[in-house]
């Protein structure tokens, strides 16, 4: 087993009881088990900025799936909640998005599957959320907590549990 990140988000539908949704379809095998979970986050659009805010959450999983296999799981996933990449907008909205953000301390530059996720330094509303789960992870030479450090989070609004 190896322990790996994963950034959900969407703002499509009640992104919420989506993004729980999701969370459930990923460890019911068993061959993915949620280490930790962070807070829901209401995030500003990134890349394309006309669109609703999204909800975004960050997960600790350890797993024993293949980084592959993990990412067909996560598209597998996203698929069951409605998403269709085919037919969608680069950056879009969309009813649910999963990345992989980290895969222990693998990297791997393949079609399709890039690790640690190229964008990761990029983006506030992924490394929001893995701050309060994974400050310390390293990814490409920083920790999260210091790679959060170094961007903008206004706009960035952690939301109370539900009830």
């Amino acid at each position: 087993m190896i322990e790996a990140l994963l950034a959900l988000g969407g703002n499509v539908g009640n992104s919420r009881a989506i993004l729980d949704r999701a969370v459930g379809l990923l460890t019911e095998s068993g061959d993915i088990v949620l280490k930790a979970r962070s807070a829901d986050y209401l995030t500003p659009p990134w890349g394309f900025k006309y669109q609703a805010p999204f909800i975004n959450l960050a997960l600790v999983v350890e797993t024993s799936l293949s980084p592959r296999d993990l990412l067909v799981r996560c598209q597998s996933v996203e698929l069951q909640l409605g998403r269709d990449r085919a037919h969608e907008k680069r950056w879009g909205p969309r009813t649910a998005d999963i990345d992989i953000i980290a895969y222990g301390d693998l990297k791997i530059d393949e079609l399709g599957l890039t690790l640690p996720h190229p964008y990761v330094f990029e983006r506030a509303f992924v490394l929001r959320p893995l701050v309060e789960i994974a400050p310390d992870w390293v990814i490409k030479g920083k920790t999260v907590r210091q790679a959060l450090s170094e961007l903008d989070t206004a706009g960035i609004k952690r939301l109370p549990p539900q009830p």
